[in-house]
């Protein structure tokens, strides 16, 4: 097991650009997870709800927002990860992922993380890792 990260108020990964997000994405994420709602891979479907084209599961992009965030601590270290989905990913979409720690105590960190697509939020999230320093 990897030693638990030292972290600071401040500190971030390495953002992450992710996409254009493809329909193949979309199908491929939807046979590994069960998901296979029309709105993820049928046009005519998303346009007569009301979108312009298809879209991603938000599993999908928090999945992505969790990677981010694991790939810079560690999965053994991560507590806690909670997610509220803000605006739909439509395909075409790149998706810019970022994060920051915000608390340290008590051997814990409190990361917020964030998925945008251009300036819009469509993901946040906050996370809760196991970290070095007591802060």
């Amino acid at each position: 097991m990897r030693a638990s990260p030292s972290l600071a108020v401040g500190d971030s990964p390495v953002q992450r650009r992710v996409g254009p997000v493809t329909p193949t994405d979309l199908v491929r994420f939807a046979g590994a997870g069960g998901d296979f709602n029309p709105l993820h891979h049928d046009e005519s479907a998303a346009r007569a709800a009301g979108f312009e084209s298809i879209i991603a599961m938000g599993q999908y992009t928090a999945g992505l927002l969790a990677g981010l965030v694991t790939d810079w601590v560690g999965v053994e270290h991560l507590r806690a990860f909670e997610v509220r989905f803000v605006a739909p990913v439509v395909v075409g979409n790149a998706i810019d992922l970022a994060a920051e720690v915000v608390e340290v105590h008590g051997g814990e960190a409190r990361l917020i993380v964030v998925a945008r697509v251009g300036a819009k939020d469509v993901v946040t999230a906050t996370a809760r890792v196991v970290c070095a320093n007591l802060g």
